[in-house]
């Protein structure tokens, strides 16, 4: 029961939306081998001067579970 949880700046419209999360879906199906009843994708907008908060819990407080890792720092902001 995979579930994918994408945070991003505001601004992409309801087509690039459903665009990601169908891509999100079939790699869950290829990578996974799960069925397309199992998975769920949930994005969320979040604004930039909210971004900090963020970064910190899910990115800086869970090191272990970041795959792929920013390539920026919010000091860089």
């Amino acid at each position: 029961m995979p579930h994918a949880i994408v945070k991003m700046f505001p601004g992409r419209d309801e087509k690039t939306r459903q665009e990601l999360a169908v891509k999100i879906e079939q790699a869950m199906i290829d990578v996974l081998g799960c069925t397309s009843d199992s998975i769920s994708v949930a994005i969320e907008e979040i604004n930039k001067d909210a971004w900090k908060q963020v970064y910190q819990t899910d990115i800086e407080d869970k090191k272990d579970n970041i795959y792929k890792q920013p390539g920026y720092k919010m000091e860089d902001y």
